[in-house]
């Protein structure tokens, strides 16, 4: 299994083939093909984490900001009607549409928000196929992370198609949605 080399039969993926995906890569089912990636570079990591970190408090526990969200760290994400098997760095559920966390290993109710981080080993991955993927799931919003561009890039889904809603570059604090009611740091997310 290699980068995007799908099942290699000539047959969709299946999720018994994520089964086969060794523990130090990440496994997913992108539009029928098996897409195995190497475990994220430090840097991508590292903005990750820190967005995860500066959203808890006041989104997800309602500190110090308003709350009503669910956010998880690379949950799996397997929409009814579908085929496929997501893996996104971030996600966010509303807790009017998600109100308590199931007790299962994966989510089949799309998120309210994705964050993908990108990396050269995901990036035609991200801003392809899953975004068609988040599209199709009625994802409401997509953020981008360029971690050594220092970028955060933010998309909405209008109609079913996704439409560039804001783009934050460098250091400061910005406002961000739909996490817009607490300022970001968004210079904490490229600090080594």
């Amino acid at each position: 299994m290699g980068d995007g080399d799908g099942s290699g039969k000539g047959r969709p993926a299946t999720y018994a083939d994520l089964e086969d995906v060794p523990p130090t890569k990440v496994g997913e089912i992108i539009e029928g093909e098996l897409v195995v990636s190497p475990r994220p570079a430090s840097r991508h990591t590292r903005a990750a984490s820190r967005l995860g970190a500066l959203l808890d408090g006041p989104f997800d526990r309602g500190r110090e900001g308003p709350g009503g969200w669910l956010i998880l760290d690379e949950p799996e994400l397997r929409f009814a009607g579908s085929s496929d098997a997501l893996v996104p760095d971030l996600a966010g559920w509303r807790r009017e549409r998600m109100p308590r966390m199931p007790d299962t290993p994966v989510f089949s109710l799309a998120p309210d928000w994705v964050c993908e981080v990108l990396s050269p080993s995901t990036r035609r991955w991200d801003r392809g196929p899953k975004m068609r993927v988040y599209a199709r799931a009625g994802v409401k919003w997509l953020w981008f992370i360029e971690p050594l561009e220092e970028g955060l890039e933010i998309h909405q889904l209008r109609e079913g198609k996704w439409g560039l809603f804001s783009v934050h570059l460098g250091k400061g604090l910005v406002h961000a949605a739909p996490f817009d009611a607490v300022p970001l740091e968004l210079d904490a997310l490229w600090e080594r």
